[in-house]
């Protein structure tokens, strides 16, 4: 089972770029995407919903063209979940679930603090709200694997510039604390540390200066596992080859 994900920075913008061309090429089970910028009744091209797939989108209903995740999907899926049950959150778009059998499926948009304290706070209580519900999943025996941009570098291999950054929405140590207890204390796996633990490898760089050529970036976009699939992990990589975010695809393999 291969499943890809990967923050679009505008599905259109991205399809202009030829990702759904490369997506053709991974014959990928399932694909998550976050920040689509656009409204599901603005994706009428049949680019937006591939060839044998299943297509479901969660748009924001606060703010058009803002954020947005998606699932597409070769099987269809038993059950999909769009609300998490706090309309703040869910009313900006940071959550789709497909559930097959006993496997859940989840793109997730953690929000970002960069634009300021008040988005920062937002993102803190985003944090303290959404740790229950991963509780929960963990002790529903359910599978997970829980895709997306989180926002946040967890360890000084995921970010070039770390001493730099410590003041800053990220890399903040509120929240790679955060990061440490979901890991080593409730037991969610970070499907790459699992694979690479010595790895410096990153999935964002900013848009500004050469970033992306200097590879000064950082790894903040993950495929979080349940610890029942930890051994069903096989291969993990970040594709950089081809430009088609200020993101880049994270692809993972799991057996079945």
């Amino acid at each position: 089972m291969r499943i890809v994900s990967l923050n679009a920075n505008g599905i259109r913008s991205a399809a202009n770029k030829g990702v759904f061309e490369w997506l053709r090429k991974q014959r990928a089970d399932v694909v998550c995407l976050q920040e689509t910028k656009a409204q599901e009744d603005q994706l009428t091209d049949p680019m937006f919903r591939p060839d044998g797939h299943h297509c479901f989108y969660r748009d924001a209903s606060s703010k058009k063209g803002y954020s947005g995740v998606a699932i597409y999907a070769k099987r269809e899926p038993d059950k999909v979940i769009t609300e998490l049950g706090w309309d703040a959150f869910d009313n900006e778009g940071r959550y789709v679930e497909a559930r097959f059998g006993n496997l859940s499926v989840v793109s997730l948009y953690v929000p970002s603090g960069s634009s300021g304290d008040e988005r920062q706070q937002f993102k803190f209580k985003v944090m303290e709200w959404i740790t229950p519900i991963f509780d929960k999943w963990l002790k529903s025996k359910r599978d997970y694997v829980i895709c997306g941009d989180w926002n946040i570098v967890h360890t000084k291999d995921d970010i070039k510039n770390w001493s730099s950054n410590q003041k800053n929405s990220g890399c903040l140590p509120e929240e790679r604390a955060w990061l440490d207890m979901l890991f080593h204390k409730r037991g969610w796996v970070d499907s790459f540390r699992a694979l690479k633990p010595d790895a410096v490898e990153y999935t964002w760089w900013s848009n500004r200066g050469r970033a992306r050529e200097n590879n000064v970036g950082w790894r903040i976009d993950y495929q979080v596992v349940t610890p029942s699939l930890r051994d069903r992990l096989k291969h993990c990589s970040i594709y950089r080859d081809e430009r088609f975010s200020d993101h880049a695809p994270y692809i993972v393999d799991y057996a079945d």
